[in-house]
């Protein structure tokens, strides 16, 4: 058997260690839960990077949202035609990945609108804890979450989390460090192979659960476990809705977009006062290699020889300490020549809000949702958050790994 495939293998152990070692309540710890959905994971990669059925359906579903940026594509080029003629892989990441963000947040607000996405993450939550066995609403919030964002499902879901034990929102402050944005996957697809964020998703909605169940382990009565209905209060008439949901998207664009200058010019003047001192030292170090230093083990246990780790870990810190947009606007080119394997593990990892910056908004978000209390004992536990997120991101990583060499 390949040596780097059982590092690989040897890596989804260490990472639910790791978990295992940080646990609130070691002895509490749900084991058969953790192996179902382990299981359920392993099969998951499985079907969506070997089997011909699961690959067709991912890559029919990147295919799709590549489709549907033409639609934002038009929309930009009647404005700022100069800036969509050079063609799709020509154009500027702002013009490529994020003004269609003007197209798809609006889209996936109607679909909630109309009640198309609530049906589709009540169901897709309710198959979930069946097969996992685990609490109706984790389980509903794992779906939510992945398609919603974290805030926005907080949001949405704000009558259920102000009933619930402080154990139990601390449990959904871990699972919120692992989302994305539906509507983000427009911008990724455009920046990396599409096929694997696709994949990433599935998995990292049953790997937050994994590792909450771990961190956090809770044990509920079948009186505790409910979900709040939600009672539909009167909605806004549809365009003044629609309107509301583009000033949404367009600060969103601008949030990224200064996050992104902010952090590159940081990232970028580093590596400068550090250049100074290479007269000293007679070696050139620079972020990038300091960062890498930092998560290489980590990567080398997703089955990389330890050059590729560095390159990887270094990826890897940058996102956690930036954002997963920093780094897939500075990887594009080389992802073009990077090894299968090394390819599939670092875009995984991406495929997450798990960075700084994603602890405070939660944080914040929860204050405005439950009372005092509650919302310090969750603060007391922002290390353990921003471990959750890091760990979901592992095990979906090494999950992929396992198939694609």
């Amino acid at each position: 058997m390949n040596l780097y495939l059982l590092l690989n293998i040897l890596g989804l152990f260490v990472f639910i260690l790791v978990a295992y070692l940080f646990s609130r309540d070691r002895k509490n710890i749900n084991w058969k839960a953790v192996a179902i959905m382990l299981v359920v994971n392993l099969f998951l990669a499985w079907f969506f990077t070997q089997f011909p059925w699961g690959r067709i359906a991912v890559k029919w579903v990147a295919d799709g949202f590549s489709w549907m940026l033409n639609a934002a594509y038009v929309g930009i080029g009647m404005p700022f035609g100069s800036w969509t003629a050079p063609g799709p892989g020509k154009m500027d990441m702002a013009v490529s990945a994020l003004l269609p963000i003007l197209f798809i947040v609006p889209l996936f607000d109607i679909l909630m609108y109309i009640g198309v996405l609530p049906f589709i993450i009540k169901w897709f939550g309710w198959l979930i804890s069946k097969v996992t066995g685990q609490p109706k609403f984790e389980s509903f919030f794992s779906v939510e979450m992945m398609v919603l964002g974290n805030t926005e499902a907080l949001a949405v879901s704000n009558a259920q989390v102000r009933e619930m034990s402080q154990a139990r929102v601390l449990t959904i402050a871990l699972m919120s460090m692992s989302c994305i944005s539906g509507s983000i996957v427009g911008a990724y697809v455009t920046m990396v192979p599409g096929e694997l964020v696709l994949t990433a998703i599935p998995l990292n909605i049953i790997n937050a659960i994994i590792i909450a169940t771990i961190l956090n382990p809770v044990r509920l009565t079948p009186e505790e476990d409910y979900i709040v209905e939600i009672k539909e209060e009167k909605r806004q008439p549809f365009f003044s809705f629609l309107g509301d949901s583009v000033l949404g998207a367009g600060k969103l664009i601008l949030i990224i977009i200064a996050f992104l200058i902010a952090f590159v010019s940081l990232a970028h003047f580093i590596d400068m006062l550090l250049s100074l001192l290479d007269r000293f030292t007679g070696m050139e170090i620079r972020l990038a290699t300091i960062l890498g230093l930092i998560m290489a083990p980590f990567a080398m246990l997703l089955g990389l020889p330890w050059d590729q780790a560095l390159t990887v870990g270094g990826h890897m810190a940058t996102k956690i300490v930036t954002n997963e947009f920093v780094v897939m606007i500075g990887i594009q080119d080389a992802l073009k020549t990077m090894p299968e394997h090394m390819k599939a593990v670092l875009v995984t990892f991406l495929i997450s809000f798990a960075n700084f910056s994603t602890v405070g908004m939660i944080i914040g978000t929860l204050k405005g949702i439950v009372d005092v209390k509650t919302s310090d004992f969750v603060s007391k536990y922002v290390p353990m958050m921003l471990l959750a997120g890091i760990l979901v991101s592992l095990l979906s990583a090494g999950f992929v790994g396992l198939f694609i060499w």
